[in-house]
């Protein structure tokens, strides 16, 4: 297959390196000091896997022909004005990896709701200051149809992607794993950027456990509003425990995902406190902001989402 990746950073070097060693054709998209590294020293990625190769660079969208299938890998920020560059593109099949439910929505807008499929990953990795990738967690992206089915492209692609070397399966309902991913994604974004803490640090600390279910109830009540089933397949961190179960328990289950953060990946640090640390902006407005003005746009409350929406833009523009 030929490949397009919109942005070079941790995931989608990632998957650049994965899919070229594969034997697929791969181009990504960059641009700036990143652009310049890959070009010169290639992709080069360490940890749970050890590959280095050199993958195609294009600086310039309008250079852009073509490709079967489309990945955004970008940090949030931007995304509708980089998506727009690449309208003129013929594209088979695009998904995204962002974090956030924004992002299907802005792929549609662009190459039409056809062509896009639902997507997570619960597949992480570190871009380092030398420019070489800490792959650190390789559990699953899964990929689905917007309309909650699994089609023979969906299988296919899922395939593809996991006889390269990134986990990788078609699922049902993608909208609910997707929502489910994110309820739990802000809270432990919230936590790492005011933490500064590896993982396993916030989730087995008592009072970071709180906060978290605390987040994790409040942004499950939207998807309640929005008719959005949740599972605890989506999340990284037990939705169902943390939703049903006694303050006292749900702590508890997150202390426990704690642990196993700890045993099984302690370097896993969030993406926003890499950002964070390296002088990066911070994906604000199309994660946090977007939960907001979709919990107020159902009538729903959210005290603790709303509080921590604004530190961490503050946070945001004081690292700028």
């Amino acid at each position: 297959m030929r490949f397009l990746i919109l942005g070079p950073g941790a995931l989608g070097s990632i998957l650049a390196a994965h899919l070229q060693r594969a034997g697929h054709a791969v181009t990504l998209l960059a641009r700036g000091e990143r652009a310049r590294n890959v070009t010169q020293h290639g992709v080069r990625i360490k940890g749970l896997a050890e590959i280095t190769l050199p993958v195609p660079v294009v600086t310039d969208p309008a250079t852009l022909d073509s490709a079967d299938c489309l990945i955004v890998a970008t940090k949030t920020p931007g995304t509708r004005a980089a998506l727009a560059s690449l309208r003129h593109v013929r594209i088979d099949i695009a998904f995204s990896v962002q974090n956030g439910l924004l992002k299907d929505e802005l792929l549609a807008d662009v190459f039409g709701t056809a062509r896009v499929l639902g997507a997570l990953a619960n597949t992480s990795g570190e871009l380092l200051a030398s420019g070489d990738v800490l792959f650190t967690r390789n559990v699953n992206l899964m990929l689905g149809e917007l309309d909650g089915s699994v089609s023979a492209r969906v299988r296919q692609l899922a395939a593809t992607l996991d006889g390269a070397g990134v986990r990788a399966s078609a699922v049902d309902n993608i909208l609910s794993w997707e929502w489910s991913k994110f309820v739990a994604w802000l809270g432990l974004i919230g936590l790492a950027v005011t933490t500064r803490a590896p993982t396993w640090r916030y989730l087995g600390d008592p009072d970071g456990a709180w906060v978290l279910v605390r987040m994790v109830r409040e942004a499950a009540a939207v998807a309640r509003a929005a008719g959005i089933e949740l599972t605890d397949e989506g999340a990284i961190v037990p939705l169902r425990v943390i939703l049903s179960g006694s303050q006292s328990q749900a702590v508890e289950a997150v202390r426990a995902a704690g642990r196993e953060f700890a045993a099984a990946a302690p370097q896993h640090r969030m993406s926003a406190l890499q950002d964070l640390e390296a002088g990066r902006r911070l994906e604000v407005e199309e994660t946090f902001g977007d939960m907001v003005r979709r919990a107020s746009a159902h009538g729903v409350p959210v005290p603790l989402i709303e509080a921590t929406y604004h530190l961490v833009a503050a946070i945001d523009r004081i690292n700028g």
